[in-house]
């Protein structure tokens, strides 16, 4: 059964790229209800541990063997792998069945079916990994899946610079995972996470000279294992790919960018807690710029008007959240997140490609509105994405996010503090920027010129189908799943998957705390309404004031523009640098414009002698004759 979770969806990549001309739905078909299987087979192995604490190791194959160094590729069955088991195939197996709706008209549909079956395999060959070789492979997987299904649409000049943006950034942050890798294999010896866990102990105190100054061997190796998690998981200052990436199609948005890829790096950051728990300097880092990312994303979101980029940059700070309850060693708390956020960000991805459907491929919200009516059933699932990732009461965002607002506040420390702080500001922007999207695209005028409302149609049941299930897990996920993950009993379960150096106890909030974000969430509402819908002047008028703070959002802090002038500019200079003096100024110079050319005019001046004549022929012999008795007499 293990094997089939892991292999099925390879399967089904190769048997739909390849099987692509046999019948019209062949691909689609096969890959849809291969993923499919290997959903249902990853949700009985995910509750046959809960019930009956069946966990293991399956061996595929001795990978890699050198001395007493050994890489096998292994099947590693335990409750965190487990939890994301479930989050992988599940929500790629609905992206599978809505892409045969969404994706209809689209020519290379087969080719797009196989790419998202072996970004599935990747993910999982990563989730399921019992050593860093393996975990690297998958890692590097998903990055390739990544840039060939951003890319996917190739024709459009955008996709792929977002594609090639999407391949640099994140070979910055595989980089520092390699690095790490490097470090714990020197060092520890092996790459197997157990024997390397088990090794992170003896060498806490040891220090090492790192580029002329002394650091920690833990705190070194932690550092490097978050920039790999920073660039796969889109964190602050490499960010930068995740929001250019909506330009691949939806479902790409909804499986890559939201649910599983992105959460690579929480893994990362989880999976590796037996290490990071003994650099506290490194779970500073992870906090800071976990809080640091989270509100501003959020802060961007307030501005941007396409409806995939508002949900990427709420994906960008939800996964803030995730890192800074990583930070504060509430892993257990990050992975509940992760879990429950899986459910409503693919319900609101796939319920903004339900609106861009409708809207004939329209992704402006300015350009919407007033389609309640027309729309019903989208509108319902965008209404349960949008109170779930705001945090409503009893849905399950309000479970998980509450939850890592109140462990930051329990930690009883300064960046405890500032963390629960900047948890709660974050939450009330995400209510206003979430609203705003919902009021913007299905109330108030109606704001298209192009399409008339009538034009507007509701996505089929393909398409809507994965949306129900999707809108039950963003209702019931945290509920029924709270006690599980993050209750009194929650050790339990996650048993040795995750290390507990110190564990934080779930107790003694004060009331006041408990009531501020839900307060905040449901004032958020009736606000929105108002400045969006019931007198969006007073907005404008603040848009009108020049003041920099609505520029200074809408250029996303002026990253992109900083990086351009750091890193862009220079590399162009020095490229052009190298072009025009080495590749021209020497390479072509003495290459095809010296000695090949030197070599090209004689041969066309010596074929001149090439007539048909003899007396030509003659003469040619008598002269090379004369050429060889005069240096032969010279000698």
């Amino acid at each position: 059964m293990e094997y089939a979770i892991l292999f099925l969806p390879l399967l089904g990549s190769l048997i739909g790229y390849f099987g692509r001309s046999l019948t019209r739905l062949f691909s689609e078909i096969t890959t849809s209800l291969f993923v499919s299987i290997s959903a249902v087979l990853s949700i009985f192995v995910f509750w046959n541990g809960i019930q009956n604490n069946i966990y293991g190791n399956y061996l595929v194959f001795e990978w890699i063997t050198s001395g007493e160094f050994t890489a096998n590729w292994s099947i590693n069955i335990d409750p965190l792998s487990s939890v994301m088991l479930v989050v992988v195939t599940f929500v790629s197996a609905l992206v599978h069945i809505y892409s045969i709706g969404y994706m209809s008209h689209d020519p290379h549909k087969p080719r797009f079916m196989s790419y998202l079956s072996l970004f599935t395999f990747s993910m999982l060959a990563l989730v399921v990994s019992d050593n860093f070789l393996q975990l690297f492979f998958g890692w590097e997987g998903v990055g390739l899946c990544s840039y060939l299904l951003i890319g996917f649409w190739f024709k459009k000049e955008t996709a792929n610079n977002a594609a090639i943006k999407a391949f640099i950034v994140n070979r910055i942050g595989d980089f520092g995972l390699a690095i790490a890798i490097f470090l714990i294999f020197f060092f520890f010896g092996t790459i197997n996470f157990e024997e390397a866990f088990q090794a992170t102990s003896q060498y806490s105190e040891k220090k090492l000279v790192f580029f002329g100054i002394e650091v920690n061997l833990i705190t070194l190796i932690c550092i490097f294992l978050f920039i790999g998690a920073m660039g796969k998981s889109a964190q602050f200052l490499l960010h930068t790919w995740l929001p250019d990436a909506m330009e691949g199609p939806t479902p790409v948005s909804a499986l890559i960018h939201a649910a599983t890829m992105v959460t690579a790096g929480v893994f990362l950051v989880v999976r590796c807690s037996p290490i990071f728990e003994y650099s506290q300097v490194a779970l500073n880092l992870v906090t800071i710029i976990g809080m640091v990312t989270a509100i501003f994303a959020a802060s961007i979101a307030l501005v941007q008007n396409d409806i995939k980029k508002i949900v990427a940059y709420s994906t960008c700070s939800q996964l803030g959240y995730m890192f800074f309850a990583a930070g504060i060693g509430a892993y257990h708390v990050a992975m509940f997140h992760l879990f429950t956020h899986a459910f409503f960000k693919a319900l609101l991805f796939l319920g903004a490609g339900s609106t861009i459907h409708a809207f004939k491929d329209e992704q402006d919200i300015r350009n919407m509105g007033g389609v309640a009516k027309k729309l019903p059933y989208t509108y319902a699932f965008m209404l349960i994405g949008t109170l779930a990732l705001t945090g409503f009461p009893f849905l399950s965002g309000f479970y998980s996010k509450d939850a890592i607002i109140e462990f930051a506040y329990l930690k009883n420390s300064s960046l405890g503090n500032y963390a629960a702080t900047i948890g709660i500001i974050t939450a009330f922007l995400t209510s206003i920027y979430s609203w705003r999207l919902f009021f913007k695209v299905f109330h108030g005028p109606y704001n298209n010129k192009v399409i008339p409302i009538n034009g507007t149609h509701e996505s089929p049941i393909v398409m809507l189908a994965p949306l129900i299930f999707l809108g039950i897990g963003a209702v019931f996920s945290g509920y029924f799943f709270k006690s599980t993950f993050i209750g009194h009993h929650s050790v339990d379960f996650w048993q040795n998957s995750i290390f507990f150096l110190s564990e934080i106890k779930h107790d003694a909030i004060p009331l006041w705390f408990l009531f501020t974000t839900p307060f905040l969430v449901l004032i958020s509402i009736p606000l929105s309404f108002y400045m969006y819908i019931h007198n969006p002047k007073i907005l404008e008028d603040f848009k009108n004031t020049n003041l920099p703070l609505y520029k200074f959002l809408l250029n996303k802090w002026y990253i992109d523009e900083l990086y351009e002038k750091l890193f862009v500019n220079p590399a162009k200079k020095i490229g052009s640098f190298f072009w025009k003096k080495g590749d021209i100024g020497i390479i072509d110079r003495f290459g095809p414009d010296g000695i090949s050319k030197l070599v090209k005019i004689i041969s066309n001046r010596t074929g001149r002698f090439q007539t048909g004549f003899i007396y030509d022929y003659a003469f040619v012999m008598l002269l090379g004759l004369s050429i060889l008795l005069t240096y032969l007499i010279l000698k």
